[in-house]
Order: C-alpha cells, then structure tokens, then sequence
C-alpha cells in the first residue's frame, strides 16, 4: 500500500487521518457528554468532573490540529474518484455529507476552544498551551455564543458521522462495492475511475447546512447565557464625608490550582476621615457590597448559590470600622459580614490624597469556610481555602 491517494483508492497517510480522526471522535464525544451530565455537589465530584472536561477539550484541541493537517494533506493529494458518479443524488448527498464533515472537524474544537479562551477558571486544557487565544477576550458575552456555536456544530458534526456511517454501510451490503475497503487497510481491486472533480454544489449545500443550523441554535435561544440571573440587592445612597468617583472590588479564588478573578459591580462607601487629624482613629468606613452584582467568569451561577454566597438568602455583605494609622499606611480594623457570619477583618491599604481627592488601594484575605461559603469544598483541593479581596478607588471629599 503506496503512502499517497490515487484516483482509483486512498493511500496510507490518508487512512491513518481518517481512523486517527474516527478513534478521536469515539473519544471526545462520549467524554463531553458524560462531563456535563455529571453532578459537582462535593468536591471530590467537582474534581472528577472538571478532570473529564479538561480530557474532553484536551482531545478536542488534538482533533482540531489532526483535522487541520488532514485537510492540508488532501489539497495536495487526489481524491479517488466516485463508484457511482452517474448516480446524481447519491453523488451530491455523499459530497455534501464529507464537506460538512471536514468543516465541523474544525469548528467543533476551535468553537469550545474559543468558549474557554473567553472564560475563566475551571477544567485547563492540559496542552502547555491554549488557555487563552489572542484576540479572545474574557467576556461572558463571547463565551456564551461560542458555547452556543460548539453545541450546534456539535449536533452537525454527529448528524453528518451518521450519514457517513450509514453510506458506507450501505454501499458494503446493500451495493457490494469497495467504496469501505478502499479505506481498510489493503488495496483492493478497484474499476477504472474517472478523475474525481470539485462541485459546487455539494459545498453550498454544506454551507447551507452551517446557516440552517445556526438558524435553529437562534430561534431555540442557545446563544444565550441560560445561567439564572441572581437578584442584585439596590443600595441606597450614602451619607459621606468623600464620595467615590470610581473604583474597583475584586475578589480571586483558586481553582484547580489557577486564579479565577471576579468583581463586585454595586457597591457604597460611606468614608469619613481627616488627615489632619491627630487622633489614633481619624476615619471611619462602611462598604456595603451587593452580592448579586459579582461576576466570577464560568462559575459566576454557582458562586450565587446556596452553598457559596447564597446571594437570595443575604444580598449583601457589610464591611465597617475604624482607620487607623500604621508606620506603612492605614488599616481598618473591622467586621465583616457576610453570609450571616460576623467575623473581623483586617484591610491594610495605601492611601494618597493630594488636594481633595484621594486615591486608596489595598487587599486582604478571607477564609471562606469561616463565613460557611463552600462548605461542599473542605479540602482546598478543587476550591482554594482562601480568598484574596483586593480594593482600590478614587474619591473625592464633599465637605461634609
């Protein structure tokens, strides 16, 4: 058996693509539907839940590279030309199934690899390589239409394996041809074939396919984030000596070992302090944040749930006490509460203030087990056991 295709069978290369391809897809499949029908309601599941996922894209990003030079090695190849080439609708049927086949061979992967460049945290790819892409950015935006993309190509991709199948299987039994053997290992006696010759039409009619079946994923809404908003408690305005123009509250949590950052977008500050003051407290602070406005990339639903910050049961978290002075800065030696629990914290922060506005920057650590958020989690090995809180802003003073 020759390494190159001819126009009457395939040759070697050509047959390893096509069942490396097949052994990848018997794969990929199967492991990214089991992954996402598993539950996460333990860390020990969540752990074997996230190993699967990141199997599953591990492979995909294998099947878009081995789908990549497969395609690259059939331009420069001839194609064997069709058994039946008078059969026209047979013809158009069988080309049309291979071009959507070739296209979702690559959408598939590259659409899930774009849906997790845009996302943060949870199941890597275990390539050195690939968790970000350039000129993908981490928005959930972004992320929900590909995750779309990738479940409607997914759906072609399966319909058009099956189409395929059922072709082959017919043209062995039912036709008695070679048109299987001639992709088994072996060269099988072949006929005189006429050249085989690019057509039009099959390649609209795969295009088409693509257009219909992103028609479908619209109108059945699956470009849309189906995670349930959480309620955002609304805050009131604050009576305050310094007023923020703006600022930022993050927080980053450790998950399987990466940092997954989120941001709380409502937030108030009532601030009070003097600078010229010459007591041991010149301030004080008050930070209601509203839980329902935090965004933390792909795990952002779940961080609203019961078991994490339970946002219905306590919309907001409080963090109030005194300033004080320290050789490097200040520090507000408070009480945080949060999910019910009352606990002090400590927030050292940097602090510039020239004229009448002032710029804060500072961070802290919570231990989310103490304020009972991941209690599924105990171990530290699927959730990190602490939280970094990272604060800055720009206010300046009212006169009041």
């Amino acid at each position: 058996m020759t390494l190159t295709s001819s126009s009457q069978t395939y040759g070697a290369v050509t047959k390893t693509f096509h069942w490396l391809t097949v052994l990848l897809l018997l794969t990929v499949i199967p492991l990214g539907i089991i992954a996402n029908d598993m539950a996460f309601d333990t860390g020990d599941a969540l752990a074997r839940k996230a190993w699967l996922f990141s199997l599953h894209k591990t492979v995909g990003v294998t099947v878009f590279f081995v789908a990549l030079a497969r395609i690259a090695w059939a331009l420069g190849q001839p194609k064997p030309g069709l058994l039946h080439a008078d059969r026209k609708l047979e013809s158009w049927l069988a080309e049309t199934v291979h071009w959507v086949l070739y296209g979702t061979l690559v959408l598939v992967p590259l659409s899930g690899w774009i849906h997790h460049a845009a996302t943060t945290g949870f199941a890597p790819i275990w390539w050195p390589f690939g968790q970000s892409l350039p000129f993908v950015p981490k928005d959930d935006t972004v992320a929900s239409v590909f995750a779309g993309l990738h479940v409607i190509f997914e759906r072609l991709l399966v319909v058009s394996i099956v189409l395929h199948v059922a072709g082959a299987l017919k043209h062995h039994f039912i036709d008695r041809d070679v048109t299987l053997r001639r992709m088994l290992p072996g060269q099988p006696e072949v006929p005189p074939l006429a050249p085989h010759k690019i057509a039009l039409a099959p390649i609209a009619s795969a295009f088409g396919a693509y257009i219909l079946a992103i028609g479908v994923g619209l109108s059945l809404g699956m470009f849309n984030d189906d995670t349930p908003a959480a309620q955002v408690a609304r805050l009131d305005a604050v009576d305050t000596g310094w007023t923020v123009t703006q600022g930022a509250l993050d927080i980053t949590v450790t998950q399987f070992g990466s940092a997954v950052t989120g941001t709380f977008a409502d937030w108030t500050a009532a601030i009070d302090f003097d600078e010229n003051s010459t007591t041991p407290t010149p301030g004080t602070v008050k930070v209601t944040i509203a839980i329902g406005s935090l965004t933390l990339g792909s795990v952002t639903g779940q961080a609203m749930g019961a078991d994490f910050f339970d946002a219905a049961t306590f919309p907001t978290a409080i963090f109030e006490g005194p300033v004080s002075r320290t050789q490097d800065g200040y520090i507000v030696e408070g009480v945080l509460d949060l999910k019910g629990m009352q606990l002090p914290l400590t927030l050292p922060f940097a602090l510039d203030i020239n004229g009448d506005t002032a710029t804060m920057s500072g961070t802290t650590t919570i231990e989310r087990l103490r304020h009972n958020i991941g209690q599924s989690y105990p171990d530290g090995v699927s959730l990190g056991l602490s939280v970094d809180v990272s604060a800055r802003l720009t206010a300046t003073r009212t006169g009041n």
